[in-house]
């Protein structure tokens, strides 16, 4: 593992073991970087913003690459939660742990709202570009991902929620619903 990781991977575990001590709003930027060990300097080189420790989402780019390699003929929505299988199959047990505590402390903190939003307008943005490479037409693009990822918001939140739940149960429910199966 590069420095860059490491240093990325400790930024990362101090904001999350902070946002749960003391929340999300009550943690600033310095405490995290004194929690890793660098400066604030760097921790703003690693995230662009405080909030971006929590939604930065490393999924949207393999999603996109998955959605574009399905099948030609597929309808956008089963296209879609295709893609999305199979990225969850690749998806590590740590990053799937992360992945819940980050939308606890989401769930939690309703500073971040317009922030989700926008994030969620980004992994649109990225569907959209995938499903128009496939010969979707725009508007067609938008509605489908739109439905799709506002749907997988309620499961995310749901699982998100509820220990007894899998991370691949909560979504293959979701998926089967949004993709017509």
């Amino acid at each position: 593992m590069s420095r860059w990781d490491r240093t990325h991977d400790a930024l990362l575990q101090a904001a999350l073991e902070l946002f749960e001590e003391h929340g999300y709003d009550a943690t600033g930027t310095a405490q995290i970087s004194l929690r890793a060990g660098v400066s604030e300097m760097t921790l703003f080189r690693h995230f662009p913003s405080k909030e971006a420790l929590l939604l930065a989402d490393p999924f949207d780019p393999l999603i996109a690459e998955a959605v574009r390699a399905r099948p030609r003929g597929e309808p956008p929505m089963r296209a879609l939660a295709g893609g999305i299988r199979q990225t969850l199959g690749e998806i590590d047990l740590d990053s799937i742990d992360a992945l819940r505590r980050r939308l606890a402390i989401v769930a939690k903190a309703a500073s971040l709202q317009g922030a989700v939003e926008r994030n969620s307008t980004a992994t649109i943005d990225a569907l959209v570009a995938a499903l128009e490479d496939r010969g979707v037409n725009t508007v067609n693009a938008r509605i489908a991902a739109t439905a799709m990822i506002s749907g997988l918001g309620v499961a995310l939140a749901e699982w998100a929620g509820h220990d007894h739940v899998s991370l691949p149960d909560a979504l293959d429910s979701a998926l089967d619903v949004l993709g017509g199966a």
